[in-house]
């Protein structure tokens, strides 16, 4: 697992929607808000190679110091963003292609109101194990 990681689903309204820090390492707080404006920062980045290319995982877009941004953009234009330390990309689009899973079934159920915030402990446990089998 990489030793930073932080992991943010951001709808196409530009609202996160989900947000966790899947590292190994010490969570500070200035840290954590540190990752959200350097995930924050990428989305300009995102949204104009979303529409340079057809290809979902955009790999790494952004970069600040030893951190990448990774993103994965959706059919619907939800990006799901990656800021890590790793150098595992197959391991990293590996992990979007599941979350992305993940994310549909959110999106298929009855109850759950597309471009809220996502809630469900259900979806936090099974994103968490696959950033520790994949990152």
């Amino acid at each position: 697992m990489a030793s930073t990681a932080c992991f943010i689903i951001v709808s196409k309204n530009d609202i996160p929607i989900y947000e966790a820090e899947v590292g190994s390492a010490a969570k500070k707080e200035d840290a954590a808000h540190q990752h959200q404006f350097i995930l924050h920062a990428a989305l300009d980045i995102v949204q104009d190679l979303a529409w340079t290319t057809s290809a979902m995982f955009l790999k790494a877009v952004d970069r600040f110091n030893d951190l990448v941004v990774s993103v994965y953009v959706t059919a619907g234009h939800t990006r799901l963003m990656l800021l890590h330390d790793s150098h595992n990309e197959d391991g990293i689009k590996s992990f979007f292609q599941e979350v992305h899973e993940l994310y549909v079934k959110i999106l298929l159920n009855p109850l759950y109101l597309p471009g809220s915030r996502i809630t469900s402990s259900h979806f936090d446990t099974k994103v968490r194990a696959l950033a520790r089998k994949y990152l």
